[in-house]
């Protein structure tokens, strides 16, 4: 970990303590039962009604000064319980206007997300990041700090302001995001933990197909002359970069080619958004070069001395952004499609191979769906957060719990693994849900109190969420049938 990130990372929560609550306005978007959640997804074991808000709050741009940024917040809609939070980082945004807290309008699908989760007993919070949604100025993407910083900021404002909302939560802190938001979950993650003052303690994380080696894959992908239809990612990070730090280049046309930068720069003066860009970028590599091979639109005699020359400054920002040279002491699975078209996986190898090798005890990257592009890893890659977070997730009554006086009411499934039939065994009437590693419904159905069997003669090998819910809380366990 380089000691300027340690620094930086240090002096974020420091300036944290100082602030006071930071809500500057927030705004109904609308609500939507478990049932219409479970029409919309496709599923049937969603348990909660939502209520789903835009948030505007303020925290610090690039240059430190004061910025009023956006996110959307997603709150179960029962407030006799107390449930875990859980930050959602959005990915690759096409343009300004696409992102969480436009739920319900055409550019807000990024919003389905913590809808999910917000369904299944999280408090959902996911922000715009700087420069997207209401923030002003060019969106400094895949920077890891600011990334971080805007994210903690919103959960500070919703620690301030959670009476608002008419919803409890506990101690518990879930994070999770896809592509640009692994990266900027991944970055979340580790600004929590190596913080000295974070007042956070992260549960499990689980960030998803995201360049978490800017510096190393990402930059020899680029590098490589490969055939990428992507080609806009490239100068979206260089601009972003070069508003960081200040010394890559002067204008685009000091980088790249004609013309290429040309396009670029309409880009960068919001004449265009990233869509559009990438899409003429493809044409003119396709007219030019015959293939869209993006690493030619870098001209020659940059191209050259950034393969060459490891302190480059633009090497030194890229290597500065990667998000993988820790050990997560929360659980952690990086979650990844071999076939993705956009994010090579070996990020997530690489990663997780780093943190093992640097002492993280229960780190994993798991391949979710060999033969998935990047759209196609979306749903498999959620649906495997999901089942994670499971494992740890609570959700309680405290009400309840205070009117037992103290008694512990316990639900017990055994065998596990198990082969035939299982055992529930409960204090307490309840439900049982039961659902496969693909979120697919196995069981619904009562239970009394005392011995409950349930015949598995007929289910698959695999592995298996068990959801009991009773009127004290919401309880996981994960069991294995042979």
């Amino acid at each position: 970990m380089p000691y300027r990130i340690i620094f930086i990372i240090s002096f974020i929560f420091a300036i944290q303590l100082l602030r006071a609550q930071n809500l500057i306005s927030h705004s109904f978007i609308g609500s939507q039962t478990k049932d219409e959640l479970n029409t919309h997804f496709g599923l049937s074991f969603i348990q909660y009604d939502v209520k789903y808000y835009k948030i505007n709050y303020s925290t610090t741009d690039i240059q430190g000064n004061l910025d009023t940024v956006s996110g959307l917040l997603v709150v179960p809609d029962n407030s006799m319980l107390q449930f875990p939070k859980l930050v959602y980082q959005h990915g690759t945004s096409s343009s300004k206007a696409n992102v969480p807290s436009n739920y319900g309008t055409p550019e807000g699908k990024e919003g389905d997300i913590p809808l999910f989760f917000g369904g299944m007993g999280y408090v959902s919070l996911a922000p715009d990041y700087l420069g997207l949604g209401d923030s002003d100025g060019f969106h400094p993407y895949v920077h890891a700090e600011s990334e971080a910083w805007v994210a903690l900021d919103f959960l500070n404002t919703f620690e301030a302001s959670k009476s608002l909302f008419e919803v409890q939560t506990n101690n518990q802190l879930f994070i999770t995001g896809y592509s640009q938001g692994g990266h900027a979950a991944m970055a979340l993650h580790r600004a929590l933990e190596l913080a000295p003052f974070s007042s956070y303690e992260v549960t499990a994380s689980a960030p998803m197909s995201g360049p978490y080696s800017i510096g190393g894959v990402m930059r020899n992908f680029i590098l490589s002359d490969s055939i990428y239809y992507y080609p806009g990612y490239i100068p979206n990070t260089l601009l972003s970069y070069n508003e960081v730090y200040g010394n890559l280049f002067v204008e685009p046309a000091s980088i790249f080619k004609a013309p290429y930068h040309q396009l670029i720069l309409d880009y960068y003066q919001e004449n265009i958004d990233l869509g559009t860009l990438n899409n003429a970028l493809i044409s003119a590599l396709e007219n030019i070069e015959g293939s869209c091979r993006p690493s030619r639109m870098i001209l020659d005699t940059v191209r050259q001395v950034v393969a060459n020359n490891p302190n480059h400054p633009i090497n030194l920002a890229m290597k500065d952004n990667d998000v993988f040279e820790w050990a997560p002491e929360a659980p952690t699975r990086l979650l990844y499609c071999q076939a993705d078209d956009q994010v090579p996986y070996m990020n997530s190898t690489i990663a997780a191979d780093s943190m093992v090798s640097l002492g993280a005890s229960d780190v994993k990257a798991i391949d979710v769906y060999s033969e998935g592009n990047h759209q196609e890893c979306v749903e498999p890659a959620v649906t495997a957060a999901m089942l994670f977070f499971l494992g740890y997730q609570q959700i309680e009554n405290p009400s309840f719990a205070k009117n037992l006086s103290g008694s512990s009411k316990k639900c017990i499934l055994y065998p596990n693994p198990a082969n035939n039939f299982i055992v529930i065994e409960s204090e307490l009437e309840g439900k049982v849900i039961v659902y496969n590693q693909e979120g697919k419904l196995i069981t619904m159905r009562e239970i009394t109190s005392g011995k409950n069997m349930i015949d598995i003669k007929n289910w698959s090998s695999g592995k298996y969420v068990v959801n009991f819910l009773s009127p004290v809380n919401l309880t996981f366990q994960f069991i294995v049938i042979d």
